[in-house]
């Protein structure tokens, strides 16, 4: 069992950055893969990011370049650093956790309902 808390929300101008952190409970963390989502109002939630065990991560194209995800097994934490936000970032930006292995390639983690663990999300609002 995983619990997920996100942190690290909130207003930002266009073309300014965040970072956001999902903090894990659990001794075996380094043994699950972690995802980054999102979901816009009046949207389906989409996938941001993928960190895999190695530290390897992938990215939609939307945010590849501006967004850069990594992890921090000592502290059970992984994070978002948005950069060049813009203002169709804006959503509730959740993390998930899988103990399948994310295999290059394969696109069952780019969906929201492969995933296992769920935190409740952090709201990130991008004003123009």
């Amino acid at each position: 069992q995983v619990q997920l808390v996100e942190s690290g929300g909130g207003l930002v101008q266009t073309g300014g950055s965040l970072r956001l952190s999902c903090a894990a409970s659990g001794r075996t963390f380094s043994s699950y893969g972690m995802g980054w989502f999102r979901q816009a109002p009046g949207k389906e939630r989409e996938f941001v990011a993928a960190v895999r065990r190695s530290g390897s991560t992938t990215y939609t194209d939307s945010v590849k370049g501006r967004f850069t995800s990594s992890r921090d097994n000592a502290k059970n934490t992984v994070y978002l650093q948005m950069n060049s936000l813009k203002t169709e970032d804006t959503a509730v930006y959740f993390c998930a956790a899988d103990a399948r292995y994310l295999r290059y390639g394969s696109s069952w983690y780019e969906v929201p309902e492969e995933w296992d663990y769920w935190g409740q999300g952090t709201q990130v609002t991008v004003s123009s």
